[in-house]
């Protein structure tokens, strides 16, 4: 399992910040103290906060950048990734490659 897996896992992946921090690792090759102080900035909380599910539940779903269960009228999948996109000024692979899709149309 890589490093960064394992720290995301740690975080608890989407149920608090785990995905944020793991994305910022790789987007911006930060290190796991600096990705968390980043992401706790850009989400208005405390780096501690970032491993509080009931306070990452509510922030998620008041940002729209997904939840684990999903929530009538939420955005999920390709629009909760192009929110974190928005949110934590990186590009995903995956949003850009749709962006290319539905433009050719």
């Amino acid at each position: 399992m890589s490093i960064a897996h394992m720290m995301a896992s740690g975080l608890g992946g989407i149920r608090t910040s785990g995905d944020l921090v793991a994305r910022m690792q790789f987007a911006r090759k930060m290190k796991t103290p600096a990705a968390k102080e980043y992401v706790a900035k850009k989400l208005g909380v405390s780096v501690l906060d970032l491993t509080d599910v009931y306070v990452m539940r509510d922030l998620r779903e008041a940002l729209g950048i997904g939840v684990t269960v999903g929530l009538p009228g939420a955005p999920r999948g390709i629009a909760a990734k192009m929110n974190i996109e928005k949110l934590l000024d990186i590009e995903i692979n995956c949003c850009e490659i749709f962006r290319k899709m539905t433009s050719k149309r």
